[in-house]
């Protein structure tokens, strides 16, 4: 258990250094997610890092979406020889912890290099505490928290450069979570091995994740459903059936949301939404109209490197790569969704589509003041879903629900 640089502060919430993690599961796991856009250009940066302590690894990746044109970095190191937030060429700078980040992806082999600094607009949410069980044992035991931001710098791909001003930031998205997640292979247990768990009352059909910023205002929320669009607790990795809030800066006030309707549209022969309306109703009993629409084809998760065929070598953001940093890119045409795509780390061959998507979006607030705004918007849509017509999928690991058709 050696010391960290964390260990100077009076933070500890266990008796030992901060390298000691409370679990032995290799799904316990600590890190970030970053989102950087610009709807004009339809320019997407994605990136992301996530500490897995039982495996000693630090994974990350970067990929930036050019109207359906995915370059992506993957990237990967021994975590306990280094404990500075940086993978190789990518490292984050909390300049004002909770607020500000600077993002640097110095030039390397894939030839996209950015210096970025992410501003939250208001203060970040915490979600309430989550917690799900399969067999007995505890799958998911997670907090996390949600910010909207704008991002300022600039991104740079084979010499191309875009700027990203102070007088017109780019929209920024922010999700940090940490503790148990869902097992993912190939460090899952192997479930042929196991009794069989008896299904859930009510498995997640939906999941919907969106960061709003409007016109004095910014606001995330989320919600999960079941099959028959049942809005109730599940016992799931996102299981909490509604959250959000409406905040007016960072010394504003933070109204709560207490529910939300929609009515949404979709990409022929994908679950990639298109657009669409919701109705948010606020703790006043206010409505926030959202009529929303998706001028982009949404980003493909299935190349950064969290599920089983990302990396060549079989392996994920969790496992060891061979190499202390290891560095792998490469690029693909998702600009046509659905399409075939070959998972380079397995050979498979499946047919695919986003789910990370940016709209526009007119809000009418409940004074009746229209508004124009911009979100990133996060879709999940895993088996039946009767709401819209979804039939049961086939199973795919960890990707059901994100990406495969």
């Amino acid at each position: 258990m050696p010391l960290t640089p964390y260990d100077e502060y009076p933070v500890h919430a266990t008796a030992y250094p901060m390298s000691y993690i409370p679990a032995s599961d290799p799904a316990w796991d600590d890190g970030y997610y970053y989102g950087v856009y610009d709807l004009e250009s339809g320019v997407f940066l994605i990136n992301g890092m996530r500490i897995a302590p039982n495996s000693n690894m630090i994974g990350g990746h970067s990929s930036l979406n050019i109207n359906g044109v995915q370059r992506t970095l993957r990237l990967s190191r021994i975590w306990r020889d280094d404990f500075s937030v940086s993978i190789g060429p990518l490292r984050y700078e909390f300049i004002e912890p909770l607020r500000t980040t600077r993002m640097v992806l110095e030039p390397n082999e894939s030839g996209m290099s950015y210096d970025v600094t992410w501003r939250g607009l208001a203060p970040p949410h915490l979600s309430a505490h989550h917690r799900a069980t399969r067999n007995g044992r505890y799958t998911t035991d997670q907090s996390r928290f949600n910010q909207v931001g704008t991002a300022t710098g600039w991104i740079e791909i084979d010499g191309r450069r875009y700027e990203l001003p102070e007088n017109a930031p780019w929209g920024g998205v922010r999700d940090r979570s940490w503790g148990l997640y869902e097992s993912r292979p190939p460090l899952a247990a192997a479930a042929h091995y196991l009794p069989p768990a008896p299904p859930p009352a009510i498995p997640r059909a939906l999941r919907f994740s969106c960061f709003l910023e409007g016109d004095g205002f910014s606001s995330y929320f989320h919600l999960h459903e079941g099959p028959d669009g049942e809005n109730v607790y599940l016992n799931d990795a996102f299981g909490t059936p509604f959250e959000g809030w409406i905040n007016f800066g960072w010394d504003g006030p933070a109204l709560p949301l207490t529910a939300a309707k929609h009515q949404l549209t979709w990409r022929p022969g994908t679950r990639s939404m298109t657009g669409g309306t919701l109705t948010l109703t606020d703790a006043n009993g206010g409505k926030w109209l959202l009529d929303m629409h998706v001028p982009h084809p949404p980003h493909v998760l299935g190349q950064v490197g969290y599920h089983v065929g990302a990396w060549r070598d079989g392996g994920t953001i969790h496992t060891y790569h061979g190499a202390s940093p290891a560095l792998e890119w490469d690029e693909f045409d998702f600009s046509t969704q659905p399409c075939d795509h070959i998972f380079p780390g397995n050979g498979e061959t499946r047919k695919v589509f986003g789910v990370e998507h940016l709209a526009n979006v007119t809000v009418t607030a409940p004074n009746g003041k229209i508004s124009k705004g911009r979100a990133q918007i996060e879709i999940f849509l895993n088996g039946r879903y009767s709401p819209y017509g979804f039939e049961a999928q086939s199973v795919h690991g960890g990707l059901t629900g994100r990406g495969i058709a």
